[in-house]
This record gives C-alpha cells, sequence and structure tokens, in this order.
C-alpha cells in the first residue's frame, strides 16, 4: 500500500484539515522523509495557503477549531502552525489558548522548516519603514480622533515611551496629552 492510500484510508477520503473531498495529496512536514507519522492527507486548498502560494483565506482556516483536536501529530503540529500564522486575529489566538501540544508534536513541530515563518518576529515599523522599538519616541504624522474620547491628537505630537501592541504589528501604543491611545505606525514617524 503506498503512503498516500494509507493516508486516504486514515482520513476516510477527505482532508485532514479542513475536510475537502476535492484534490487531496500527501502533505509532508519534513521534507525527503515522507512516512505515516509526519504527513497528512491534504487539499490543494489547505497545501497552497500553508506554503503561502496562495493567499491566505482566514474564514477557510476556521477549520482548526475541529482539526486541532486531531490524535495525529502531524495534523495537529499543522493546525498549532496556522494558528500561530494566524495569531494577529482574535479567533486564533482564543484556540492557540486552550491548544495543548503532546510531546511528539512538539518535537513534530521543532522539526518543521515551516515553523520558522509562523514565528517571525512582527516588526514595529513607522510611516518612513523604520523598526520601532518599545520606548521609541515618535511624532504623529496626521491629526487623529481618538476613538470614545473627544480628543484630536494633533499632528506634530511628539509621544515619548511607545510600547508595542505584541500581536499587531500595525499598533502602538501610547500617552497623548496624557490618555493612553492606540495608535497606527502608518501614522507616526521616529524621532532622532
Amino acid at each position: 500500500m503506498t503512503l498516500a492510500q494509507e493516508l486516504d484510508a486514515r482520513s476516510g477520503s477527505g482532508c485532514e484539515l479542513c475536510g475537502s473531498n476535492e484534490a487531496l495529496d500527501v502533505y509532508t512536514i519534513i521534507e525527503n522523509t515522507p512516512s505515516l507519522e509526519n504527513s497528512l492527507w491534504c487539499c490543494q486548498n489547505c497545501t497552497a495557503q500553508i506554503n503561502k502560494d496562495k493567499q491566505i483565506d482566514v474564514n477557510h482556516w476556521r477549520c482548526l477549531n475541529d482539526s486541532m483536536w486531531s490524535e495525529l501529530p502531524p495534523v495537529k503540529a499543522i493546525s498549532w502552525h496556522m494558528l500561530q500564522h494566524l495569531s494577529g486575529e482574535s479567533w486564533p489566538q482564543d484556540l492557540l489558548d486552550i491548544f495543548y501540544l503532546d510531546e511528539e508534536t512538539v518535537k513534530l513541530t521543532k522539526e518543521m522548516p515551516l515553523i520558522a515563518l509562523a514565528q517571525e518576529v512582527l516588526q514595529h515599523k513607522d510611516s518612513n519603514g523604520v523598526v520601532l522599538q518599545t520606548g521609541d519616541t515618535v511624532v504623529l504624522t496626521k491629526d487623529l480622533n481618538v476613538k470614545g474620547a473627544s480628543l484630536v491628537a494633533k499632528r506634530g505630537a511628539a509621544v515619548r515611551g511607545i510600547s508595542l501592541v505584541r500581536d499587531n504589528h500595525e499598533h502602538i501604543e501610547g500617552k497623548v496629552a496624557g490618555q493612553q491611545i492606540v495608535i497606527l505606525t502608518k501614522f507616526v514617524k521616529k524621532s532622532k
């Protein structure tokens, strides 16, 4: 029996991530060593998004709500990887908070070349592409209406001692006129 036949039988002829039964093929986590222990039966749509050959459809990956509970380490590993990749959204972050990785799956995720992509450090960059750090001072490049307050943060105002929003590289936090606010990085430039 070929690996594809074994995976097809194991999965019940459906993608082990989203359940689709169209355009299925072997997806191996660890290259050059395809086996039942490090491969899954995966549809073309999932594979293209995992490999970043196709733009990620966040709603497609709501299937991870089910696949993350799989008993199969390769399915759990890819589910974890994709939730990490999508963690800028609120629902994947909620799933990651309750995700359980056993020792075998942890070992598999560490061997995945994809994990480096999921764990890229998000860089907060100002409107000129300069990397921002916690504690930097930035200057607003346009007037900003602050939601939930009657405050207008004026263009040219300095925001000292910023903090970076961990899960979103487009947001920073800082005080303007004594009020802590969230600011989009595209509306600031780093002060020298």
